[in-house]
């Protein structure tokens, strides 16, 4: 009977341990990269793979909150480097999705400006590198502009009727109407976002268009004269028409970071802090965000982005944290307010 037990049991083992190892190699072999598409150039990957003998499985997502839905469900795993927006990373963070970073594996992290550490999201910087950000700028055409323009309040100028184009997010586009008033892009006071909605109301004549995508082609063509647009959209615009001017409101900056983090659960966590540190290096770097046309958070790739594209992936040195807020989460009741707000403003511009 003993003979018999001892017998089935290294039976067992050695059934088991050869799957087991089997699929330790698969998982250390490979690392999976959860993002939207097209988020490094495929001369990246490709060395990264090269060099590291590493295999990168690339998977995309539309919107964050599908990203944080497949993450959740999979309790933390089945991806070993996600990258999404600061504000869905504060949700993952407090679902406990995400897993400390190991910086004794990310020696390039020192290279990270500290302009975009210690947000909201990770304030210790203890889950995330940012990977690229946005800020919302106003761009022109000085050709078709004959107004000056300083800031927000300048496109409600009746020169503007009919001429401006608008991205349809309506965190920043309510946002923009309360910096005007002088309120946070975050207040949770009902009354100021009502305030900011009765001036946003006021902008519909001048609204010719509400769209996120391919924006920055009216501005080019001449179809508006003047946008508040994404930095990646401004980046395209400048590219097609260098006489285009860029305007950092005066009321102050809202700002976004995008970030990566390796879930709680990654297959291949060493990978994942390996990808990590590849792309924090400079030379990486530069070429990421020259693809992808974001705000540089690499405070050493700097001086290796091409004069062609500094001047709006880099941010202006007299740029400090007081002059910008970044657009986080509120309260449930706030943001539906802003909601309704921006569903009567769509209306009245006759994008509904």
């Amino acid at each position: 009977m003993k003979k018999s037990v001892a017998l089935f049991l290294a039976l067992v083992l050695c059934f088991s341990l050869p799957v087991l190892s089997l699929s330790a190699y698969a998982n250390d072999g490979v690392v999976t990269i959860y993002t939207w598409a097209e988020m490094f150039p495929p001369e990246v990957l490709n060395a990264f793979e090269e060099e590291t003998g590493y295999k990168i499985n690339y998977v995309n997502f539309d919107l964050d909150e599908t990203m944080l839905a497949k993450l959740e469900a999979a309790g933390g795993g089945d991806y070993d480097v996600i990258i999404a927006d600061d504000y869905i990373i504060e949700r993952a963070v407090e679902l406990g999705l995400l897993q400390k970073l190991d910086k004794e594996k990310i020696a390039n992290f020192s290279n990270i400006n500290p302009i975009y550490q210690g947000q909201f999201y990770d304030p210790q910087d203890e889950y995330t590198v940012p990977y690229g950000a946005g800020v919302q700028t106003i761009t022109y055409n000085p050709a078709t502009v004959s107004v000056p323009v300083s800031g927000y309040a300048d496109l409600w100028d009746e020169a503007f009727r009919d001429d401006i184009a608008l991205t349809a997010n309506y965190r920043v586009m309510i946002g923009m109407a309360l910096k005007i008033l002088g309120y946070s892009y975050n207040t949770n006071d009902l009354s100021e976002i009502e305030k900011a909605g009765d001036l946003l109301y006021s902008l519909a004549p001048n609204v010719r268009m509400i769209k996120d995508d391919f924006i920055q082609d009216d501005l080019v063509s001449g179809e508006v004269s003047a946008a508040v647009m994404y930095t990646s959209q401004v980046t395209m615009a400048k590219l097609a028409d260098p006489s285009i001017e860029i305007v950092y409101p005066q009321e102050g900056i809202g700002f976004g970071i995008m970030g990566m983090f390796v879930p709680v659960k990654a297959p291949n966590a060493d990978g994942a802090h390996a990808f990590i540190d590849y792309i924090l290096r400079p030379d990486i770097s530069a070429q990421c965000y020259e693809w992808m046309g974001y705000y540089c958070t690499n405070k050493a790739a700097d001086d290796l982005i091409s004069e062609e594209f500094r001047e709006f992936l880099v941010l202006p040195e007299e740029f400090k944290m007081e002059d910008m807020e970044m657009i986080g989460n509120i309260s449930p009741e706030a943001d539906t307010l802003m909601d309704e707000i921006w569903t009567q403003f769509k209306t009245l511009c006759g994008q509904s």
